[in-house]
């Protein structure tokens, strides 16, 4: 049972991981900015995801602190560089630029 959970968690952290950049092209591809924001915003919460399940393997011993916390920090950083995208899209859409 306990390596079922453990597939699991890794074939859907190994999705979610995946998806997060094909999310960010797709919404690069849209030709508004609102539409991209809104692609960005949905692979940023795949990142949450991914810390949320990074959570469920320390709390069930699938994985050490150390480990997890340099995927962590990572995943942080994805978050901050997402953020900082999000802002210069909204920045673009207020000085009236187009998209691309």
């Amino acid at each position: 049972m306990r390596r079922n959970i453990v597939y699991s968690l890794r074939s859907q952290m190994g999705q979610t991981a995946t998806s997060i950049a094909a999310i960010i092209a797709e919404g690069y591809g849209r030709f508004h900015f609102q539409e991209n924001v809104q692609f960005c915003r949905q692979s940023r919460s795949s990142v949450y995801e991914i810390q949320d399940h990074l959570i469920t393997c320390l709390d069930e011993g699938y994985i050490n602190e150390g480990p997890l916390q340099e995927v962590y920090n990572l995943t942080n950083s994805c978050i901050k560089v997402t953020n900082g995208y999000i802002r210069m899209l909204n920045k673009q859409k207020d000085q009236g630029q187009e998209a691309r």
